[in-house]
């Protein structure tokens, strides 16, 4: 069951990062507080890049304890490990390498010179293995129930490597799929898929500049998910759309509240 999306609109994209780094280390503390640990899933592009920076310079960031995180990714590009544009590499670089995070709970997508080659789907079967044996029986289904799931929305309203029309935003049963293809460089990469990420307690979709502002009012006008993934990206119990004032440009004045900051 979808949940209906929350808006936050924040003045500028460096203000954005910071109040979704503040909201994001008090959902990880709460979690850790309430269950002994959390998961949450990591986005790249500029957005996801500017909320681990801003966490990284949070003064709170030492209220987690980083040994009790798991960390996954919602999608990647299929390129050499270390390669500058993978997400993890840029991840590692924005935070993961300053904090004392449990390595074996950093659940980074293959890359394409590891253990499965060339092999994007084998690459994206292994991974749906390993978020399967992560999913205990408290859990909804093949996946664990994400704490915060983190999607960047493109202009084309794309999320995670789920792109407008192509195979992988139909996929209804497996939890990740290679994508061949995509119509943003590199074209050979590893997604979640639309039931992987509903598994999510909380789904957050970042969206900053003008760029995308047309993308999220396509997205929040009820289009169909297949034309717009982001309009299928959703939470459990909450979903929200953490915005910038430009990439709110062209959104309706009564679908969001006055910006809080």
């Amino acid at each position: 069951m979808s949940t209906a999306p929350q808006l936050v609109v924040h003045r500028d994209k460096e203000l954005m990062a910071q109040a979704a780094a503040a909201r994001l280390i008090t959902r990880i503390v709460d979690a850790q507080a309430s269950r002994g640990s959390a998961s949450v899933v990591l986005t790249g592009g500029r957005n996801g890049n500017g909320l681990l920076a801003a966490l990284a310079s949070a003064t709170a960031r030492d209220a987690i304890d980083w040994s009790r995180l798991d960390l996954w990714w919602g999608d990647e590009r299929f390129l050499p490990e270390g390669d500058p544009e993978r997400n993890v590499t840029q991840a590692r670089e924005a935070l993961l390498d300053s904090v004392p995070l449990d390595p074996k709970r950093v659940h980074a997508m293959p890359a394409s010179d590891g253990p499965y080659g060339t092999d994007v789907d084998a690459a994206a079967a292994a991974y749906a293995e390993e978020l399967a044996a992560a999913a205990g029986p408290e859990n909804h289904g093949p996946v664990p129930t994400f704490d915060v799931l983190m999607l960047g929305v493109g202009p084309d309203t794309h999320v995670a490597s789920l792109f407008p029309e192509l195979p992988a935003v139909r996929e209804t049963d497996r939890t990740v799929v290679g994508v061949h293809g995509a119509p943003k460089p590199p074209p050979t990469r590893v997604t979640l898929t639309l039931p992987a990420i509903r598994a999510a307690r909380e789904v957050w979709l970042l969206a900053a500049g003008e760029d995308k502002a047309r993308a999220a009012a396509i997205a929040l006008s009820g289009a169909g998910e297949i034309q717009a993934p982001a309009a299928g990206a959703y939470g459990r119990s909450r979903t929200l759309w953490l915005l910038d004032g430009a990439a709110a440009s062209q959104l309706p004045r009564s679908l969001y509240p006055p910006a809080s900051a």
